[in-house]
């Protein structure tokens, strides 16, 4: 969708205002919505994406633009990107960015993941079957262990059997384990 004040930048906005009963929609680029300042909540110009996120987890805004100078210094081995540029433009130059600033993402990463920094993913079960299988003897090895560690081994036993089974469902589809 195109801007519908400068008919020229894609819409990164949609604002939906109720007047009366009247229901109105207005699609604006940022740059537009900065410009007609009415539509940004409270008329705030610096109003953001960062701005509205860091006030849903009641935190200072995730990607600060205040970093300190020794900070600017570092930066991406691979493409040269620095965290500084990072933050203005909320997009990484190459995949090693992600290694590079590993130790600045990982607490942005928990604060919207809600403590999660592993991807756990869905696996579609027509295609996933290998998958779910793996997936089912990595719970069940550390049931396993969990049993062993509290001594109730007769409970282990009955894991390990059905760990046998799932291995030997995995061999015969050639996931191997």
């Amino acid at each position: 969708m195109i801007c519908q004040e400068c008919h020229e930048r894609p819409a990164a906005l949609h604002f939906t205002k109720i007047v009366n009963g009247e229901k109105t929609e207005v699609y604006f680029c940022e740059k537009c919505a900065h410009e007609k300042g009415e539509y940004l909540f409270g008329g705030h110009p610096a109003f953001s994406l960062n701005n509205l996120l860091s006030g849903l987890f009641n935190s200072e805004p995730l990607f600060s633009s205040n970093v300190a100078s020794h900070e600017e210094d570092e930066h991406c081995e691979k493409c040269h990107m620095t965290f500084q540029k990072f933050l203005q433009t909320g997009k990484f130059g190459c995949a090693h960015c992600y290694t590079a600033f590993d130790s600045k993402l990982t607490p942005i990463l928990k604060r919207l993941h809600g403590g999660n920094t592993r991807h756990q993913g869905k696996i579609p079960k027509r295609m996933g079957g290998a998958l779910h299988l793996q997936k089912e003897l990595h719970l069940l090895r550390e049931q396993l262990n969990e049993m062993i560690a509290n001594e109730h081994f007769e409970k282990a036993a009955d894991v390990r059997d059905q760990i046998r089974e799932v291995e030997h469902k995995l061999s015969g589809e050639g996931g191997g384990a």
